[in-house]
């Protein structure tokens, strides 16, 4: 597994509990800003087998992005509200203290 590949996961698995990242700021975090669609394609081969909360990670304008998902519900569980279909990145964004160090 490459280096960037072990950045994403451990950086997906350190999301808390009712908070979100976007794929680009996931991406630019593990050391590649322009690697969004790498995060896309992490997350579809290894959530399963590295457990990552998945739900946690939406586009940049806030939405859910997997269509016919239990996404919206998941999130909801964990305390984050949508408005109109979007996550207000204002409030349920979180930023890694240490991404600088990844």
């Amino acid at each position: 597994m490459n280096l960037f590949t072990e950045r994403v996961i451990r950086i997906i698995q350190e999301i808390p509990t009712g908070y979100v990242m976007t794929y680009g700021q996931v991406a630019a975090a593990a050391g590649s800003p322009r690697g969004a669609r790498q995060v896309v394609r992490i997350l579809h081969s290894m959530s399963e087998k590295y457990r990552l909360p998945w739900h946690r990670v939406i586009n940049i304008k806030g939405e859910i992005s997997l269509t016919g998902s239990d996404q919206q519900e998941l999130l909801e569980m964990e305390g984050v509200r949508l408005k109109n279909g979007k996550v207000d990145l204002t409030i349920y964004r979180w930023f890694p203290t240490d991404a600088e160090e990844r």
